[in-house]
């Protein structure tokens, strides 16, 4: 799905991004056969490592990434036009759209990085942001009204859908918002429109942001249930809520820098949309701001208007005073529109997107739901599949994972070193790529990250539970007979860890750990010293990590696609085909979970206990889920079923 049409010349930005020591030859056993000569693009060639790089290594490191806005809408000659006309007058019933309409979305709830079916619910990012654009350039359109409602999704993807909206005001057709109920993440979504309505009964509540974490330690305890957790990295907040009884220092420190990125940017945004000083937002908030009327009277807001009131002035806007009702088209509708159909397809050379969100697991369990999580097996075929065909002249990995199991991480990541190979491969994060998904990305030879992607998380974690107290209260039983002195180290449970098994336990994680770091240093061209300092297991924002080496390059997807053009040598202002690999497939548990999700209200948290309960086991390299749902704000979700999750995740 192409999101970028035509790209004119952009003004180019560099990295400030300090330069790195090439790894000793004894750390380069495991990249012998993965020559990367764009290591770095930004990263000026420092002189003690010139001895290991050509001339031409260092001419395309100092070579600047373009920046690119969502997309630029440009006229379309009259041929291509006439060609629209005739393709809109034979299109099938379900993509014909009735002239003066206005593109209706509503925006709340879960959206995925992933593209939907039919049988899907939710909303889909790539979807949405192609509504954007198609909408830019159908004629049938007159306009937008967005919905927006409460979100459960990450900053990178309300980023990522802020940006289309800006770009779509310059189209020169409206794009209204409504906003009956929301707290900061919505109204920074939602202040991008031309025109913002309330209702003057709407929820608001903008009090300001906040991280939680909550801790089960003495819960455990309590009723029989000691966890064993090791957690490499003093950053590595997995296993915190089973293991602690409060948050650490470093984990503190973590979150408060975490906030404070949120935060000031959220400040620094809304300010620079409404014309005021930083400080005086801040004061606005502080004041806690819960009547809507408020948001009127000092100029946050257009006016207060019920939603009936705003289509009647939209029906205005558009000469529709005669019509019974808006003539709208919906999200859903507007999503089986093609491109094609409106003189927007890319053509000529093709760049792959493959997709990977979601928690990593090796194989696929039973249980899972199609598309709802990252497995490693099936991954692994689309990359090769991709690496063996000439057809693609670069790949866009987009990742959005808090991580999962290690050696599956650690496998795709040799695919994608070995597919890099072959051809251009651009990292694109979106709302997290922390851990296992900072593990895939680290293959690639530039990341691209939103400012507020919640990345890095380069630790291990791995634990047990020790039921010999639970046991002995509910006069249970557990006998084990075994060979070899280290039998019962992962299925004795009814009992503590003897000191030469909690060593090797410990070990294990530290070679875990350290494979992780090390492969990090190599993928970053930075030293395992270098490395160290920004590992940890701390999570970083995007703009914390592109500071640190970790990332190359700020922006979304049409800046990784803009990136992937300039390393397959093919123009900016020239069209490319984008092919989905492996596009989603509707699978009967996928249709089932859809069709429950939407009759019975099901928490999207207890399908993901069916799609995690049978599949995570061993090391993992991920990142804290409780952590990643408080930072999302995922306020509508049932706590007990997410603790029942994060325990079934960590130990099963």
């Amino acid at each position: 799905m192409a999101r970028l049409l035509v790209l004119r010349s952009a003004p180019y930005h560099r990295s400030t991004l300090s330069a790195a020591a090439l790894l000793s030859p004894s750390k380069l056993r495991h990249s012998a056969s993965f020559p990367h000569p764009a290591r770095r693009l930004l990263r000026a060639i420092d002189s003690s490592s010139s001895s290991g790089a050509t001339k031409q290594d260092a001419a395309e490191a100092q070579e600047p990434l373009p920046a690119a806005p969502a997309f630029v809408v440009e006229d379309l000659g009259w041929g291509t036009q006439l060609a629209v006309k005739l393709k809109m007058l034979v299109a099938p019933p379900w993509q014909r759209v009735r002239k003066g309409s206005v593109l209706t979305m509503k925006l709340r709830g879960e959206v995925t990085d992933q593209l939907k079916t039919r049988f899907s619910s939710g909303l889909s990012l790539p979807q949405i942001c192609e509504n954007f654009e198609k909408a830019a350039y159908d004629p049938r359109i007159s306009g937008i009204y967005l919905h927006i409602e409460p979100l459960s999704c990450g900053w990178g993807k309300v980023e990522e859908i802020r940006r289309h909206i800006v770009d779509f005001k310059k189209s020169g057709k409206f794009i209204v918002g409504y906003m009956p109920v929301g707290g900061e993440k919505e109204y920074y979504l939602a202040s991008a429109c031309a025109e913002l309505y309330a209702p003057p009964s709407a929820y608001v509540a903008l009090y300001g942001l906040t991280i939680q974490q909550t801790f089960l330690r003495g819960v455990l305890e309590k009723v029989g249930v000691q966890p064993e957790v090791q957690r490499i990295g003093r950053y590595k907040s997995a296993g915190d809520q089973l293991a602690r009884r409060s948050m650490s220092n470093e984990v503190r420190e973590m979150l408060a820098a975490l906030l404070d990125n949120i935060y000031g940017n959220w400040l620094d945004t809304v300010s620079s949309k409404h014309g005021k000083k930083k400080e005086e937002t801040e004061e606005f908030i502080n004041s806690g701001v819960y009547q809507v009327e408020r948001l009127k009277e000092e100029g946050w807001i257009t006016d207060l208007l019920y939603d009936d009131e705003v289509m009647t002035m939209l029906k205005e806007r558009v000469g529709q005073n005669d019509k019974k009702s808006l003539r709208m088209v919906d999200y859903s509708k507007y999503s089986r529109v093609r491109k094609s159909t409106l003189g927007i397809e890319g053509g000529g050379d093709r760049i792959a997107v493959i997709r990977a969100s979601g928690s990593i697991t090796r194989t696929r369990g039973r249980l899972s739901v199609g598309s709802s999580g990252i497995v490693a097996e099936q991954f692994i075929e689309k990359i090769r599949t991709v690496r063996e065909s000439e057809k693609y002249k670069a790949v866009i990995l987009r990742i959005d994972s808090p991580g999962g199991d290690a050696l599956a991480s650690d496998l795709m990541w040799r695919e994608i070193r070995l597919l890099a190979d072959s051809k251009p491969v651009i990292a694109s994060m979106s709302d997290v790529a922390a851990s296992g998904g900072y593990y895939m990305a680290m293959a690639a030879p530039v990341i691209v990250a939103e400012k507020l992607t919640l990345t890095g998380s380069i630790g291990v974690v791995t634990g047990k539970f020790i039921l010999q107290k639970l046991y002995e209260r509910i006069d249970f039983n557990k006998e084990i007979l075994s060979k070899g002195r280290y039998a019962e180290l992962n299925v004795a449970d009814n009992r503590p860890l003897r000191p030469d098994e909690a060593e090797l336990f410990e070990k294990s994680a530290q070679n875990a750990y350290a494979s992780f770091r090390d492969k990090a240093a190599m993928s970053r061209s930075m030293s395992i010293d270098e490395m160290e300092t920004v590992a940890q297991g701390r999570v970083w924002s995007g703009q914390d990590a592109a500071s640190r080496g970790l990332v190359d390059s700020l922006g979304g997807f049409s800046q990784a696609l803009a990136i992937a053009k300039q390393r397959a040598n093919i123009p900016q202002d020239k069209k490319v085909q984008l092919v989905e690999i492996s596009r989603a497939s509707p699978s009967l548990p996928e249709i089932l979970s859809g069709i429950g999700g939407s009759l019975l209200g099901i928490d999207r948290v207890v399908k993901g206990v069916l799609q995690d309960v049978t599949s995570l086991n061993g090391v993992q390299a991920r990142m804290d889920g409780i952590l990643f749902e408080r930072l999302e704000n995922a306020s509508g979700e049932s706590q007990l079923f997410v603790l029942i999750k994060e325990i079934v995740n960590y130990f099963d």
